[in-house]
């Protein structure tokens, strides 16, 4: 499901109009992004959790050339499904 899609979705469901959808899913995703930014972590109950995870620096390897190159630190983002998401899947 792409974000236009997710967006008619909520504006189906709630009777919001497609714009306020948009609005709000966007709030939601700047939500997420902040919470993990300053707590490392993002738990909506039963559903899932999002965590931040510091990755340390790596050498990789460039498959064209074969060169070694350095692969800077970073911060990833896990999603771990919730309880109530992994009975709605199976």
């Amino acid at each position: 499901m792409t974000k236009t899609l997710l967006v008619d979705y909520i504006a189906e469901e709630t009777g919001l109009t497609k714009a306020d959808s948009a609005r709000a899913l966007e709030a939601m995703m700047n939500g997420i992004v902040k919470g993990l930014k300053e707590d490392g972590k993002v738990t909506l109950t039963g559903f899932c959790t999002f965590t931040a995870v510091k990755k340390a620096a790596k050498t990789g390897r460039n498959p064209r050339t074969g060169e070694a190159v350095q692969i800077p630190a970073r911060v990833a983002a896990t999603i771990k499904a919730g309880s109530k998401l992994k009975e709605a899947l199976n």
